[in-house]
């Protein structure tokens, strides 16, 4: 037996009530909630399991052979779309896997389908999602190649590479140590676009925990290049206030802090959802699994970059609080001194006059 997976994961900008889009679908598409079947219920935590909608199936051809895919998708709480063609043979090997794997390496010739399956799970989903919109050019790709057992002789460097050229040492080192293993039967390879399971069982929740875990490093893109922008449109607005009269410059740091200090509140909630979207507790090898595929897939330094990019936004608006206080203290300074002023008019022109 082999299965081939492709995923395709965007972001649609906009957090979603997962129970009241499964409610309002659920008349006209079959729908379920994704589960995790071979664990204690205790083991992996989802606060709000993702909803699975099944398409219609999709025939490619590709070098004269047509290969039908299923195509399921999910939608996640946090405003994420994942798309998966799914390819099964319950009769090939894994000579078959390969040579379907070299067919459509890097994804090649699913794009349109991709797109065009897009289009229609929008279309399906958005009379229920305010303010919905999908930037089809901004996503994350991986796949996933299945067989139910463990063969020695499958090289995994060539098949996860895509590319049958003889690589280093080095790169092949480089994917050969992200190899784990429950028990002498089963093999998880993982590298940065696609993985490996090897094993009698079929290792449906090792494929969720690495769906998962792409979910939350596009996520983390998404908003590390939100925080970029906002951070351009920031220092042009600050750029704008200096070239103001003193009188208008004070207004328009209030606006510009109010607005920083919005978006920096709403990303940062949004973050600690992604990074608590699961929690992997009691199964010592799926948290071992789900650890190495955030780590293969850079999730730490994408975290890192988005909180650093907090932090400059949160240093500009202490930066710009200050010198809104110090303009205040200016100000009143001067209604001071106006002040003084006034009485020593005042009380001269009484004197002149008295006299």
């Amino acid at each position: 037996m082999i299965s081939l997976r492709f995923y395709r994961i965007y972001d649609i900008g906009r957090e979603i009530d997962i129970d009241w889009l499964e409610k309002s679908l659920a008349r006209n598409y079959f729908t379920a909630r994704t589960s995790f079947v071979r664990v204690k219920p205790k083991s992996i935590m989802i606060e709000s399991s993702p909803l699975l909608i099944r398409m219609l199936p999709v025939t490619v051809e590709r070098e004269g052979r047509s290969y039908e895919f299923s195509a399921v998708a999910r939608v996640y709480d946090i405003g994420v779309i994942s798309l998966c063609f799914i390819y099964d043979d319950e009769q090939a090997d894994h000579r078959e896997l390969e040579e379907i794997a070299f067919r459509f390496a890097g994804q090649e010739g699913l794009s349109d389908f991709f797109l065009q399956y897009l289009n229609t799970l929008g279309e399906i989903i958005k009379p229920h999602i305010k303010n919905f919109a999908i930037d089809p050019d901004f996503y994350e790709d991986y796949t996933i190649y299945v067989t139910d057992r463990r063969d020695d002789t499958i090289d995994p460097v060539p098949l996860l590479l895509g590319d049958r050229t003889c690589v280093s040492p080095q790169i092949r080192e480089d994917i050969i140590k992200n190899s784990l293993s429950y028990s002498n039967e089963d093999l998880a390879v993982i590298s940065w676009d696609s993985a490996l399971l090897c094993g009698p069982e079929s290792p449906t929740d090792i494929i969720d925990l690495i769906e998962f875990a792409n979910v939350q490093v596009l996520e983390l893109r998404y908003y590390d290049r939100e925080l970029t922008r906002e951070m351009a449109r920031m220092y042009d607005d600050i750029e704008h206030a200096d070239r103001l009269s003193w009188f208008n410059r004070g207004g328009q740091y209030h606006a510009i802090m109010k607005h920083q200090m919005k978006t920096s509140a709403e990303i940062s909630e949004t973050i600690e959802k992604v990074d608590n979207l699961i929690k992997v507790t009691e199964d010592v090898y799926y948290a071992r699994v789900y650890a190495a595929a955030l780590k293969i897939l850079r999730s730490g330094q994408w975290s890192e970059s988005v909180s650093r990019k907090i932090d400059v936004i949160r240093e500009n608006y202490s930066m710009l609080s200050d010198e809104v206080r110090i303009q205040h203290s200016h100000f009143l300074e001067w209604v001071v001194i106006l002040l003084i002023a006034f009485e020593i008019v005042v009380m001269l022109w009484e004197r002149v006059f008295a006299g």
